[in-house]
């Protein structure tokens, strides 16, 4: 049986329809989901959020809810692909520290630092700064090689050599898109765009302003709270096991190297 069979069907069945994805659908603009929320939540749906925004306070609101809900799902609920990002370190044998990226948020939960010349074992983060101190003073540190975060530099030690690299992964906190082009943390013009789901943000807003504003909210938090847990599902779907590997290749093993016999 050819390739094309399989996904044809076999004579006579018929061929299965893809489901869509009811995955992240970007590109709603913060004036369509406002206004959206307003027909909900029962204030004046407006022409703009931006306009005479200084002489209304009710936009006023809108536009400082759109921005924490927005940030409240890039960055605390979950480690979306979408915002995942890798910085390389390039040594060139003399600096040891190096400036985070612009958009960094923060680092994954689960990232290490890896030396080029260590692909086994990630580096060893050093959290006490006075312990840092300590060590450099001493002359000591891991074979590993060492790292710690200060002053928005990540440090290394020893220093990374001409062609050595360091890398690791971080979240982005730019999670709106600009209709003027780039990328941002929060919202500055009715055209700007949310990086994930337009709806989720929607629904997040609408049970999060009856909240502020007294009203029973439980509902709308509920339907909110199926409406993510769905696209996590969607985002990072569980492993899935293929021919001999019995776990996640992202599992740590103590001994990486084959057993000898």
């Amino acid at each position: 049986m050819t390739l094309v069979t399989l996904l044809q069907g076999r004579a006579g069945e018929p061929v299965p329809v893809p489901i869509p994805n009811p995955g992240p659908t970007p590109g709603t603009p913060l004036l369509t989901i406002v206004q959206q929320v307003c027909a909900v939540v029962g204030v004046a749906i407006p022409a703009s959020v931006f306009n005479a925004i200084n002489a209304n306070r009710t936009m006023q609101e809108m536009l400082q809810l759109a921005n924490e809900m927005a940030q409240r799902i890039a960055y605390d609920n979950r480690e979306w692909t979408l915002l995942r990002k890798q910085q390389v370190y390039y040594g060139d044998g003399v600096t040891t520290a190096f400036y985070l990226p612009a958009d960094f948020q923060r680092m994954l939960l689960t990232s290490s630092v890896w030396r080029s010349t260590q692909t086994q074992s990630p580096m060893r983060f050093i959290p006490d700064f006075d312990e840092w101190m300590q060590r450099r003073v001493q002359g000591y540190y891991d074979s590993r090689g060492e790292w710690t975060l200060t002053g928005g530099q990540m440090h290394i030690y020893p220093v990374l050599g001409n062609g050595q690299t360091a890398r690791y992964g971080y979240l982005d906190k730019n999670c709106v898109a600009l209709a003027s082009g780039g990328l941002s943390d929060h919202f500055l013009n009715d055209a700007d765009t949310f990086r994930l789901n337009a709806r989720l943000l929607k629904l997040g807003m609408i049970w999060q302003w009856k909240a502020q504003k007294g009203s029973p909210y439980a509902e709308d938090m509920g339907t909110y709270g199926d409406a993510i847990a769905m696209l996590f599902g969607y985002d990072s779907p569980s492993p899935i096991i293929i021919g001999r590997n019995p776990i996640s290749f992202n599992a740590r093993v103590a001994y990486p190297w084959p057993v000898p016999t």
